[in-house]
Parts: structure tokens; sequence; C-alpha cells
């Protein structure tokens, strides 16, 4: 199985172009700060990426707990 990985520009919504999240890039970089979203890795010195099974778990805890 291989895996499937997501970038920042994917992630976030800048003006013009939303991305997964409707947040910016700042407060993606804050969460994982904060620890309340995933961690990043690197694939290259200039490629940092998101495992994307694990955002898609942090999308789903939020929505979950947004429901009750």
């Amino acid at each position: 199985m291989s895996q499937r990985v997501i970038r920042i520009a994917e992630l976030a919504t800048t003006k013009g172009k939303p991305g997964k999240l409707p947040v910016s890039p700042t407060t993606i970089w804050r969460w994982v700060r904060e620890g309340r979203f995933p961690k990043p890795f690197k694939l290259g010195d200039s490629v940092t990426v998101w495992d994307a099974a694990e955002v898609d778990a942090f999308i789903e805890r939020q929505s979950g707990s947004a429901a009750r």
C-alpha cells in the first residue's frame, strides 16, 4: 500500500484558492506547534508534506466533536 501525502498548498485556503481546510497556512503551522494538527515530514530539503490519512483522521475528529 502506498502512502498518500498532501502539501500545505493543498491543505490551506489562500486568497483565490480554496484548500482542504478553510484556514490559512499560518493557522495550520500554529496548530502543528500547539500539537493540535498532525506533524509534517520532509521529502526533501524544500518539500514538506503531511500524511493524507492523518489529515483525514484530524478532519473526522473535528467534525465528530462539532456534532456533539
